[in-house]
């Protein structure tokens, strides 16, 4: 029994900041942003609303276009770095607000990757038919942990969520047919928020000197996601004896416009094999690939049978692939 993805939705705020608003901000220029990283705004959440308001939105959108009720929800996972409070989940505070009174759920931390990893989980749940219905998020309120200051991070990331929903697959071929993940802890000290967990509990020091923002180290970061998407999915696209060619979409991460490139070229795809949204959202975090294969899908740039590649890297470092055959009409 394979997991296929039946639903798919998303959610970004109104808010834009554009590279011209970032040139009055920080030392910057919509030049150099976009050469850099192909970013030309990102979407910004309302100061008084969590990561959990996108989640609800993106799920809501699959509950209205399924015309299903939340309590036939079994189970819900969010991929998410911005958990509204450090204690409960933000899985709960989701729960709660859809009504799905018959789940269960959690939150899972693996950066950028974190909704590939969400989903891996959400299919072992669905091929041991344990459930039937598994909302899997991915959801971000990145300005929450912005230095706005730091040209080095404010540049690169914006606000926003995606969700699929998880069934059994009564056509065999279609569904998740394999991934790929990985995790390094070399890369802890390079991209990481250093205080605000049991290490650094908030103090009076740790946000004076800005501890509680995001921090990257943007040039090894590159280097270790370049070889780290490029190589994974290439691995499991050789692994089931497929080319560039068999692969209709690839729905990267969306960090760096260069990153997506240098995966493309890996995998010798076209231009049209490749969904990139950056320019409109930035970096969303674990939002980014559901958002853009929800995106995809409205502009019906898969049909059933298609084979889609996943592939992301993040904080951890995490990085991994997926490869599925689609099976929404």
């Amino acid at each position: 029994m394979r997991a296929i993805i039946t639903g798919i939705g998303h959610f970004v705020p109104e808010q834009r900041l554009t590279n011209a608003d970032l040139e009055k901000m920080v030392d910057t220029n919509d030049e150099w942003i976009t050469s850099r990283t192909g970013i030309k705004e990102r979407r910004i959440l309302e100061k008084d609303k969590g990561t959990s308001y996108m989640a609800v939105q993106a799920a809501k959108m699959i509950l209205e276009q399924k015309h299903i009720s939340a309590d036939e929800i079994d189970l819900i996972l969010l991929a998410t770095i911005t958990p509204d409070l450090m204690v409960p989940s933000a899985a709960s505070i989701v729960q709660k607000e859809l009504g799905a009174n018959h789940c269960w759920g959690f939150d899972i931390n693996g950066g950028c990757t974190g909704f590939l990893y969400a989903l891996a989980t959400g299919a072992q749940f669905i091929e041991t038919g344990r459930h039937k219905k598994i909302l899997v998020i991915g959801a971000d309120k990145m300005s929450s942990i912005l230095n706005y200051q730091d040209r080095n991070t404010c540049i690169i990331f914006g606000d926003g969520a995606g969700a699929a929903l998880l069934e059994p697959s009564t056509d065999n071929d279609l569904g998740i047919h394999d991934f790929e993940m990985h995790l390094d802890g070399v890369g802890v000290q390079y991209l990481c928020v250093e205080a605000g967990g049991s290490l650094r509990p908030a103090t009076h020091e740790t946000v004076d000197k800005k501890m509680h923002f995001l921090y990257q180290d943007g040039k090894t970061v590159f280097k270790h996601a370049v070889i780290g998407m490029s190589d994974v999915s290439k691995r499991i696209v050789d692994k089931h004896h497929l080319s560039g060619k068999d692969i209709k979409l690839l729905i990267p991460h969306q960090a760096n416009y260069r990153i997506i490139d240098a995966v493309a070229k890996k995998l010798d795809l076209a231009p049209e094999q490749i969904v990139i949204n950056i320019e409109k959202y930035g970096n969303t975090t674990a939002g980014t690939i559901p958002i853009a294969m929800s995106e995809a899908y409205q502009q019906q740039r898969m049909k059933k049978g298609d084979w889609i590649l996943l592939s992301a890297f993040g904080a951890g470092f995490t990085w991994g692939s997926m490869l599925l055959k689609w099976a929404m009409d």
